[in-house]
């Protein structure tokens, strides 16, 4: 079985967010990615996006604990700069 693979799209966020309206107003999800041609699993994170944040920004949804990380990460990069200066 060959799986033909998709050419990325993007989509804005008027886009995203009509699409969750839609699934809100009672349009099944099965309606939605058949007619629009969407994958389940982008409109899924659209629709958990939408009510955990309202924001369709990876930003905007990160965990605690992956802001967290990478605020560390950020911070260890600098600490590693000024001691190779030193």
């Amino acid at each position: 079985m060959n799986k033909i693979k998709r050419k990325r799209r993007t989509f804005t966020d008027d886009f995203k967010h009509q699409m969750v309206s839609l699934y809100q107003h009672g349009k099944s999800r099965s309606e939605i990615v058949a007619e629009y041609d969407l994958t389940p699993s982008a409109l899924d994170r659209w629709i958990t996006q939408s009510s955990q944040s309202g924001s369709f920004k990876t930003k905007d949804n990160r965990s605690p604990q992956e802001q967290e990380l990478i605020a560390l990460r950020k911070e260890l990069k600098q600490l590693r700069m000024e001691n190779d200066i030193l």
